[in-house]
């Protein structure tokens, strides 16, 4: 996927360390409160984002993480509100099975 441009014609520096530093597993949280893992594959100069091979993790304070296959998945740049790495081997040791949390609330603005 092409990088946007600036008005001169380059990419921008963030833009580079971004793209440079993330293409990989990574976790997103949306306003909504949702976490999306998924491989990046590309994003533009909004923030829309690009995933592969990707899963919501659904919480609940009862079960344990469910996760829902997504498969190839864009979410809206302005629906983002965190963005990170996943260290693949640490994430695979979890037993998310016995992990109990409450659902992330929404943002508010």
């Amino acid at each position: 996927m092409k990088v946007s441009e600036n008005a001169n014609g380059s990419i921008s520096d963030i833009s580079k360390h971004f793209l440079n530093e993330l293409l990989g597993t990574v976790a997103v949280i949306t306003s909504d409160g949702r976490m999306i893992v998924g491989t990046l594959k590309g994003f533009d100069q909004t923030i829309n984002l690009i995933l592969d091979e990707s899963h919501e993790r659904v919480f609940s304070s009862s079960q344990g993480v469910e996760q829902v296959v997504l498969g190839l998945y864009i979410v809206r740049g302005d629906n983002v509100a965190v963005i990170g790495e996943i260290d693949e081997e640490t994430d695979s040791a979890l037993d998310l099975g016995n992990i109990r949390a409450e659902p992330l609330n929404s943002v508010v603005h």
